[in-house]
Formats: C-alpha cells, structure tokens, sequence
C-alpha cells in the first residue's frame, strides 16, 4: 500500500497555536491569565480556516501543525483522584510530564476545544492528510497514550487512520522542503536527544523539559500578569519591571517578588538535574528506532542522525547562564554586596562601637556596581534566530533540500539565507503585547506550499490569515518592531 505522506502537491503549514484549556474568569482578578480565558480561542476560526483551504485548493492537501500545537507546560488544573499522587510543586505549578498526568492534561484539552477537533476530523474525512510534528511545549505527544488519546478524538474509520500521523521533529515535505519545528535551534528550548526524550527520576520514566519549558511552568504559571507567549512581556528592563508592578501587579499581586524568588529556585534546580540525568536508550533497538523517525519523517536513517548531531548546546549543561535569565546571579551579587559590608561594619565595631548607619553606607557604596553588573547582563532568550541563520544552511544540505520552514519564535518571516529559501509561519496564539490583550502580537500566517503553472517544481508563500481569506505576508505592513542583534546577548528594538 502507498504511503500517503510520500509525495504532496499542496502542503499548509502552521505552528505554534498552544491550544490550552481554558481558565475560569477570577472577579476578584479579570486580568489573571486572560489569555488563556474561552472568548480568545481560535476554534472557530480554525473551522474557518479549513473552509477556506477546500475553496482554494484542489485535490488533497497536507496539513502540517509544525510543533506547538498543544500547551502543555501552562496546565494547572488538577485531577480529582486520590490513586494519582501529586506533589507540592505539582499542586502550585502543574502536573509533571509523566505519561498519565500527560494524558490527564491533554484530555483537558479535548473537553475545552471540542469545536477544533470536530473541525479537524471533518478534514481528514474528505481525504486530506494531517501530520503533527512535536515541538518543545508538546513535547508530551511523545507518549503512546497522548497520541491515542488524539486518534480517538479525531474517531476516524479505519481507512482513514492512515492520513494521520506524528513526527518527531522534522518531516520531509515532497522532498522538496524541510518543515522543523526550530527549538532545536535554541539553547533554551531544545531537547538535547530528540531521538532519546525520555529520562527516569527515581524510578518513574518521564519526558526530559527543556529549560525554557521548566521556567514556564514554574515561574509564568505562578505570575498570570506575564503572557507566555510574547518573550516582551516579561524579558523588561528593571524599569520596566518597576513600571508593570506599580500599574498592574500591586494590586493583584503584591509577593510577586517572592513567588518569583522560590519559583526561580526551583526552576534552577530541576534544570540543573534535567541536565544530570541520562537519556533512558534501547541499544538492542536503536537501529530500529532510527528507522522507525525516517519513516515517519519521510526521510532517509542518515538524515535522523545528521540532523541529531547539529543542535545547540542545551542551556541545562550551563548552570550559570541558566542563573542568569533567572536572575538568580542578580540576587546572589546583592546578597554578597550586602554581606560585605556587613562583614566590614562588624569588624570595625569590635574596635570600635559604631552606628548601624555604617553597615548601611557601606552597602549604598557597593550598590552602583551592583546595578552596573545589574544592567550589563543582557538576556539571550532572543537570539535563536541568529543561531538559525548559522545552521539553516547545513539543515537543508542534511535533508537534501533547498526550503525550510520553521515556528518556534513566533516570528513571521519569508527569506533567504545561503541559498535556502526560509519561511517561519509566526504563531497563532493568544498572543498579545498588553494584559488586557487587545494587541494582537503579530499575524496568524501559513506557508502554503503549492505547484508552480509555470514548471516542475513547487513554490512556497507565505500567507497572512484575514478570516475569511488570506493575503500575502508582507514583512512592511503592518510596521512591528525589529530586533537588531548587536553582540551576543544583546538585543534592541528598532
């Protein structure tokens, strides 16, 4: 029998929708996770969307979800059963990755977006394909009974099962583009054996998080004011910072800088043993597992492993950088300016008995270096698309293709780069650059990848979503701020 996936001639691509469940309206405090609240889901506009896809195109068409799809990490809900132990973390942050707490959470998903999954069934039912790619944030597609879970929500008969199916990481398109999700291109997000994601803690086989999975979970689900994804909104200069908690966080919560204190605790340690624990591997079957990847990637064994070797360097194998976007190193340089001078003032009031004021001036006398060292850490988070320029190149020569198209940032873009035609399909979250969000950050675009009238081979846009319809995306219009990466570590606003 064919494989159904060989070969395409309208590929659609999107990312990065994190669909959630949804979070009940607090009177006390409207604003507190407002985007995840039900009036913002982009189900019906989904069902829309595919409306329009079996309008302009013609025969059956590959729709890929590249990564993203589902948003795991901000799930706090809990279960009511007693057999499932959870633990104090798990009770303020989330359930941890463990196969039935994942299939627990995504099974809150199903509930919440009824209308999305009746809509993406209706789909595959006329004969098109769906392929869903796993990202950092869904990472828990990995789990055999997650992916069930979503088999028996789609309830296909059984001559249709086969126009559905998951991918790793990466999956060939046609042979002609390279779809990739793109967290294995930043240091804070990339899984550093994709082949290998699982790792055991006392006994008990988990997913192994990412740092930047570990730092949402942690940290953003204990501060609702922050939206999870806009990096902007909670990467601010202390002035910033200053400014957001007199307007917004004052009144809603006031210990932020507690809950955030323990939450970063926490968030470095478990990164520091993510970073400790080995890859659980079947070496008896490894061969096997490679196999298995490129089938369902649609690619060769070599390129599984090509493309295994090339990531980043994961940040969890870096415990001070890790401390840093934390501000741990921060906290810990105020701690010690403070016991310096502490240790000064009480040596001389051994000799001498002198005023509490001198420990106080003391540390008034270290603080401009403090603030100095304060202001010259610049955060990194930023940077992946410079680290996905460096390598789009190599990707595409592993793959054997010329196009790549990508998520993760969720960043909109149609370039070129080394001879490679790149695409990043931005995000279709609720993303917005105020708590209130009622700005949209940036636009909901697909890649479609379509035949040329004019040869062979197949060309690719980049489409900006109206519902209805769509427009080219036009990197101009509307004007956004752009990043302009002057060093390492240093990110400005243009």
């Amino acid at each position: 029998m064919p494989d159904p996936f060989a070969t395409a001639s309208h590929t659609i691509i999107l990312s990065d929708v994190h669909l959630c469940d949804a979070e009940p309206v607090d009177p006390r405090r409207p604003l507190w996770k407002r985007f995840k609240q039900r009036d913002l889901f982009i189900d019906a506009s989904f069902a829309r969307f595919l409306n329009y896809l079996r309008d302009v195109t013609e025969g059956p068409v590959e729709l890929i979800f590249n990564g993203d799809l589902f948003e795991f990490d901000a799930i706090t809900a809990l279960p009511d059963d007693p057999s499932m132990r959870v633990t104090w973390l798990e009770r303020r942050r989330g359930l941890a990755p463990q196969e039935r707490k994942s299939l627990w959470k995504f099974q809150r998903i199903l509930v919440d977006h009824a209308a999305w999954f009746a809509a993406l069934r209706e789909f595959v039912l006329e004969g098109h394909r769906v392929l869903f790619i796993i990202g950092n944030h869904d990472l828990e597609l990995h789990w055999p009974s997650v992916q069930q879970a979503l088999l028996d929500a789609l309830d296909l008969p059984e001559e249709s099962a086969d126009r559905v199916r998951f991918s790793d990481w990466f999956f060939v398109s046609n042979g002609d583009t390279l779809v990739q999700h793109g967290n294995q291109f930043d240091s804070y997000c990339v899984l550093p054996d994709p082949v290998h994601p699982f790792v055991k803690s006392r006994g008990v086989l988990r997913l192994r998080k990412p740092f930047g999975d570990i730092a949402g979970r942690f940290m953003l689900n204990g501060m609702g004011l922050f939206n999870p994804f806009v990096e902007e909104t909670f990467i601010k200069s202390p002035r910033e910072y200053v400014a957001f908690f007199v307007k917004y966080v004052m009144r809603v919560q006031p210990l932020l800088l507690l809950s955030w204190f323990w939450s970063s605790l926490a968030t470095f340690l478990v990164s520091v043993r993510e970073g400790l624990l080995p890859a659980v591997k079947d070496p008896l079957h490894l061969d096997d597992h490679i196999d298995d990847i490129a089938r369902r990637a649609n690619a060769e064994p070599r390129v599984v492993r090509t493309l295994q070797a090339l990531p980043v360097h994961a940040a969890i194998f870096n415990p001070w950088r890790v401390a840093q976007e934390l501000w741990l190193d921060r906290a810990l340089v105020l701690a010690l300016a403070a016991l310096v001078s502490f240790q000064l003032y009480s040596a001389v009031n051994v000799a001498v008995s002198i005023s509490i004021w001198w420990w106080v001036a003391g540390f008034a006398l270290l603080l401009p270096g403090v603030l100095y060292y304060a202001s010259s850490v610049q955060s990194d988070i930023l940077n992946t698309e410079r680290s996905i320029h460096r390598r789009v190149a190599t990707v595409a020569q592993a793959a054997g293709v010329r196009r790549v198209v990508l998520g993760h940032t969720h960043r909109e873009r149609h370039t070129g780069i080394g001879g490679v035609e790149l695409l990043n399909t931005g995000t279709w979250s609720p993303a917005y650059n105020d708590v209130e969000c009622t700005e949209p950050y940036g636009r909901k675009c697909f890649a479609w990848i379509k035949p040329d009238p004019a040869g062979e081979a197949r060309i690719a846009e980049l489409r900006v979503w109206k519902d209805p319809g769509s427009e080219v995306f036009l990197p101009d219009a509307p004007p956004r701020p752009r990043l302009q990466l002057r060093r390492p570590g240093a990110v400005t606003a243009q």
